[in-house]
């Protein structure tokens, strides 16, 4: 499938910037299930510093901005072309050792209820007990846009019962980690079969299982993800796959109000085969 793809975030001031540092991590790469057929990030009101791949290997564009802007726009477009893998990434790779995606960080640190939940599960493999996690994490938390901000921890989201894609994939993790399962966070997007525009990019998670390597598991929509679907960032967990994070530097009674506005479009299409037949999608 052939994605098309159009992210704009906007960042409002009520007052000029001083100064400030950001991490964009809205790149895709060449990777197992997408191809980048072109892709470009254009920044308004802001400087590229630097650009460089990061622990995980995720392409980190490093921008600033300082002096009289108001606004600062940044639009990530461009086409990937995806086919489905039933979620399978593969084999790990990169710098991190696979141990330290056993590793707990405050938004997946397990306390009791993700504990119970984990110890819940059944499964006569690893696969299918990752399955199940899957299965119970959605039946468990219902999705509610705008129930939880990027600091919920996945207890937290369990506790309340509802989230977002970022909760379901935190409580994922928490979970497998406590299964002693190796799992990551996988920032990207999703194509909607309902709708084009969005409001925000997805989030799924990975556990790395033997015979497979690393296999996704998007808890918020109960599935594997396929060819709707593209990667940008893995991490521990959100903080490492934020698409924009950084810092303002200034006196703190100057610092200006902040509003953010973000519009997202997601459209794809069948690729043909040399026999001029189109792809099946699953």
């Amino acid at each position: 499938m052939r994605l098309k793809i159009s992210h704009t975030t906007e960042y409002f001031y009520d007052e000029p910037v001083p100064y400030s540092l950001q991490r964009l991590r809205l790149s895709p790469q060449n990777a197992p299930g997408q191809k980048v057929l072109n892709w470009q990030v254009a920044i308004d009101g802001a400087k590229i510093e630097a650009g460089y791949a990061d622990q995980f290997g995720n392409r980190v564009e490093l921008v600033s901005i300082e002096g009289t802007e108001h606004v600062i726009r940044i639009v990530a477009s461009g086409e990937v072309e995806t086919e489905d893998r039933a979620g399978v990434f593969g084999t790990h790779q990169g710098f991190c050792p696979l141990w330290l995606f056993l590793r707990e960080t405050p938004r997946t640190t397990p306390g009791k209820l993700v504990k119970e939940l984990a110890q819940s599960v059944k499964g006569d493999s690893e696969l299918a007990l990752m399955h199940a996690l899957m299965e119970a994490i959605h039946e468990a938390v219902a999705y509610t846009p705008g129930s939880t901000t990027t600091e919920t921890t996945a207890e937290e989201a369990l506790a309340a019962r509802t989230g977002v894609c970022q909760d379901h994939a935190h409580i994922f993790i928490s979970a497998a980690r406590f299964l002693k399962v190796p799992a990551r966070y996988v920032s990207g997007y999703l194509m909607m079969e309902d709708q084009s525009d969005q409001v925000a990019t997805h989030a799924w998670a990975e556990a790395h299982v033997p015979g497979l390597g690393w296999v996704g598991f998007d808890a918020a929509n109960k599935m594997c993800p396929d060819e709707r679907y593209v990667r940008i960032a893995t991490g521990l967990c959100y903080k490492d796959c934020a698409p924009v994070s950084g810092m303002r530097i200034g006196p703190k009674q100057e610092n200006p109000g902040e509003n953010l506005k973000v519009s997202l479009t997601v459209t794809g299409s069948q690729v043909q085969s040399q026999q001029g037949q189109s792809q099946s999608q699953t």
